[in-house]
């Protein structure tokens, strides 16, 4: 009778604890696009002709339709040429605890051979998204694979949902800014970061550690924790409000960079 009673007890625990586990697992239902820049920001670096404001936009807003048609609830930070601030971007994603954030952006460098595809991410939570959209993107894409980093981007580190920043191409390239004006080629590039956003539906459980963590897997992907390392042959941008205080924390400078 005991040992029955004890059996008894085990399996209560043992459904308990699937309980448990199961409730502990983020169903993701919304997805928050950022186009990065915006109004008085057109991204990029000085002298750039085409400017990032408009690719990133439209692209956001081929994505969008696709996910929704996928089931998914779609917010964009801005969905006409107008400047958000990288605050108000994050608290977007925030007050959606059941969402991941999808930052949209193109690069530039001053070197114009410069070119390919990378993507950020910050907590460890988000790093398979950020394998999962990368890889798709650079699968569809005729662009040098620059691999999967972790960086402490503003958007990236102070969003409490999982949360990518994807470079789709350097439009100081001429090849590559060639690429980003034909409106096939960004209906592609929206249909490969759909997909990667499909194709990883389950993300890593949250936990109270999620930001403090570098030792994270991203599949096959080349990784580089970047964030002590400054690369020499790319620029990344800064809003004209940067320059007009100086602060001695080197975490307030960063804030001014659109991309952090």
């Amino acid at each position: 009778m005991r040992a029955r009673f004890g059996r008894y007890v085990l399996c209560c625990l043992a459904a308990a604890a699937l309980a448990a586990t199961a409730s502990a697992q983020t169903r993701y239902t919304t997805v928050v696009i950022d186009p990065g820049h915006g109004g008085f920001d057109p991204g990029g670096i000085p002298g750039q002709r085409v400017p990032e404001k408009i690719m990133t936009l439209d692209v956001s807003l081929r994505l969008k339709p696709l996910l929704e048609k996928a089931g998914y609830k779609v917010v964009l930070t801005r969905n006409s040429d107008v400047f958000v601030p990288l605050g108000e971007r994050v608290a977007m994603a925030n007050s959606y605890p059941n969402s991941i954030f999808v930052c949209i952006h193109f690069n530039s460098a001053t070197r114009s051979g410069a070119n390919g595809i990378e993507t950020y991410f910050y907590s460890t939570e988000s790093a398979p998204l950020a394998a999962s959209i990368h890889s798709a993107v650079v699968g569809g894409a005729p662009s040098e694979n620059r691999g999967v980093r972790r960086r402490g981007y503003f958007v990236l580190r102070k969003t409490t949902v999982p949360a990518v920043l994807i470079e789709c191409g350097f439009l100081t390239n001429p090849t590559e800014a060639q690429y980003a004006q034909s409106s096939d080629y960004r209906q592609k590039l929206a249909q490969e970061i759909a997909r990667g956003i499909l194709n990883r539906p389950a993300l890593a459980t949250r936990t109270a550690y999620t930001n403090r963590s570098s030792r994270v897997d991203v599949g096959l992907q080349p990784f580089l924790d970047q964030r002590f390392v400054r690369e020499s042959g790319t620029k990344h941008r800064r809003h004209k409000t940067s320059t007009k205080k100086k602060s001695s924390s080197t975490e307030e400078k960063k804030v001014s960079s659109e991309e952090q």
